[in-house]
């Protein structure tokens, strides 16, 4: 198998070694971005909603800016919700202010039971830059 050419943005790569994971992964002109929830420095949850919501997109910024990315690249959106009944309309309120304008990428939002004590993860797939 041939290595997997991973991406970390700086500054938080012990937390993924600790986690098992790697925060993104480029393949065939593509950059596969794992989860990314709103986690404090330490990793653990934001326990506000909205503020969890903008670090999960800044920390997905920061990892799309590592491989040359910016959100305008993604072209695939999934996000899980826990209770989405209840917390869409708060999540989907933050959300204008990362997502850019038309056309937006392709989205899937997932219900979910639990995260890992977290309300929110997103995850994406971006078009790495020509070059």
């Amino acid at each position: 198998m041939a290595t997997r050419d991973v991406v970390f943005p700086s500054g938080r790569r012990a937390l993924y070694e600790r986690n098992r994971y790697s925060p993104a992964v480029r393949s065939n002109g593509f950059l596969f971005v794992s989860g990314q929830v709103g986690s404090r420095d330490d990793g653990t949850p934001e326990p506000d909603l909205e503020r969890q919501v903008e670090l999960a997109f800044e920390h997905l910024n920061e990892v799309l800016a590592a491989a040359g990315c910016t959100f305008e690249d993604v072209i695939d959106v999934t996000v899980y919700l826990v209770d989405p009944a209840s917390t869409f309309e708060k999540v989907w309120g933050v959300v204008p202010a990362y997502w850019g304008s038309a056309p937006y990428p392709a989205l899937t939002a997932v219900g979910v039971t639990w995260l890992y004590g977290f309300q929110f993860e997103i995850k994406a797939i971006a078009k790495l830059p020509a070059g």
